[in-house]
């Protein structure tokens, strides 16, 4: 996953300094660093302008594919829970998807610190084999007849574990791809391609499903695997922007934690997302309750608002690769309070179809917020620090949201989904109005309503 634009092993050193101003949270590189392939020269436009990277390229194709068969997996997974289970399907389905969540709260810090050891295109390689490995079990047992629920219960957890080291091993290795310049037009296709899978996968699925039963289904993820490993070996590593692994030395995990806590602009980042996942982001739990038990609606109904929540994440996806320019911070508060509108305006939209509607604009503002966020998290940190850091940020975007969700199905039981869903985007903006707060220093806020009150008095 590199730069097509040199050769050589880029190399970029320290001495950051960080400064929060009135309209965004940016880090200032003084001295010491080496521009790396790709790094140099203006801003490249076009949606698609990673695709121009040999690299990338390569393993933008291999993500389409193995996306669609990780979705088409989540479908067959789900489905032959429920025929195993029998009666107790919904249960069984919950400590599925709480063993495969399990291993990020316990250790995906770990995972960030095992990406910055290590090289990290020989790091996704392992992730990906092991991960095609668990699906082909999966498949077998399924197709011999011989599968029961512990089986499940135990490769969903074995799967959240290569999840685990894969999730922010492969976040790092974007920027040795594509480089700085192009790193938010990365992270947005990363997630078209995710969104557009998302779409696809799971209607083949069902369709495969009926005509040949779960197992082949799971052969055909294990299959799918393949496309990322070709990507990954067939790779230039002459054109990478690659960092060099940091020496394995004690401390290290700690030392992540005390590089965050000290910088302002990454925390404030992480409590927003941490806040806003928690919250407002629990849409394939709302969206089916709220299609259930408010609007009384089917299956294809239910289906049917999904498919729109999908539409909209990959719209937005898409715009936010238009974007040539670095996120700023004020984007990102933005966009944290658009979709906490949105979501609060969905809870009380008084039909299916308004509700249904609603559900694109919150899709486009979701992505564009978390696009942004990651972007920051990743441009503002040092090469040597960017694993440790992006496992701390898939931790708290991925494990707060299930542990939300017992959450909001409790409030969903007790005071009603359309209220559980309002309170949540409430939640979700009180908090983004109060990390804006924060990001404001005290000393500008005075000047700026002096001046507002003035020019609204001279009018």
């Amino acid at each position: 996953m590199g730069v097509a634009l040199g050769t050589g092993t880029a190399t970029e050193t320290t001495n950051t300094t960080t400064t929060i101003t009135t309209t965004e949270v940016e880090v200032e590189v003084e001295t010491g660093r080496t521009e790396g392939p790709g790094e140099e020269g203006e801003a490249r436009n076009g949606m698609f302008r990673s695709l121009r990277n040999r690299n990338y390229r390569r393993y933008a194709g291999g993500q389409v594919v193995s996306n669609t068969g990780t979705w088409m997996q989540r479908v067959a997974q789900d489905w032959l829970v429920l025929e195993l289970a029998h009666g107790t399907g919904g249960t069984a389905l919950g400590i599925t998807t709480g063993l495969q969540f399990l291993p990020l709260l316990l250790f995906g810090l770990w995972g960030g610190v095992i990406a910055d050891r290590y090289p990290k295109r020989r790091v996704l390689m392992l992730t990906q084999t092991a991960m095609g490995l668990l699906a082909l079990v999966l498949g077998v047992l399924a197709v011999t007849g011989t599968a029961q629920v512990w089986h499940v219960y135990v490769l969903a957890f074995l799967l959240g574990l290569a999840t685990v080291v894969d999730n922010p091993t492969r976040q790092a290795f974007v920027v040795e791809m594509v480089g700085r310049e192009d790193l938010p037009n990365a992270i947005a296709l990363n997630s078209a391609t995710f969104n557009g899978a998302r779409l696809i996968g799971p209607a083949v699925a069902g369709v495969l499903i009926a005509a040949i039963g779960t197992g082949p289904v799971f052969f055909v993820n294990a299959a799918s695997f393949g496309a990322v490993l070709l990507s990954l070996y067939l790779m230039r590593t002459d054109e990478l922007n690659t960092v060099a692994p940091v020496a394995r030395a004690k401390g290290q995990l700690r030392e992540g934690l005390r590089y965050v806590r000290g910088r302002p602009d990454l925390m404030l980042v992480l409590v927003l997302i941490g806040v806003v996942s928690m919250f407002a982001m629990n849409f394939q739990i709302t969206v089916a309750l709220i299609s259930r038990q408010v609007f009384h609606s089917g299956a294809s109904t239910f289906g049917l608002a999904s498919t729109m929540m999908a539409v909209g994440a990959l719209t937005g996806a898409l715009l936010a690769a238009r974007r040539a320019a670095r996120p700023r911070f004020r984007m990102l508060i933005g966009a944290a309070l658009v979709f906490a509108a949105l979501v609060t305006l969905g809870g009380l939209m008084p039909t299916f179809w308004s509700y249904v509607l609603s559900l694109v604009p919150a899709g486009i503002a979701m992505m564009t917020f978390t696009t942004a966020a990651n972007a920051t998290m990743q441009l503002g940190v040092e090469p040597e620090m960017r694993g440790r850091v992006m496992g701390l940020y898939m931790l708290v975007f991925l494990g707060t949201n299930p542990l939300g969700a017992p959450m909001v199905g409790w409030m969903s039981q007790t005071f009603g989904p359309r209220a559980t869903v309002v309170v949540g985007g409430l939640v979700a903006l009180a908090a983004t109005l109060a990390v804006a707060a924060v990001a404001v220093p005290r000393a500008e806020i005075r000047p700026r309503l002096t001046k507002l009150i003035e020019a609204t008095a001279g009018r």
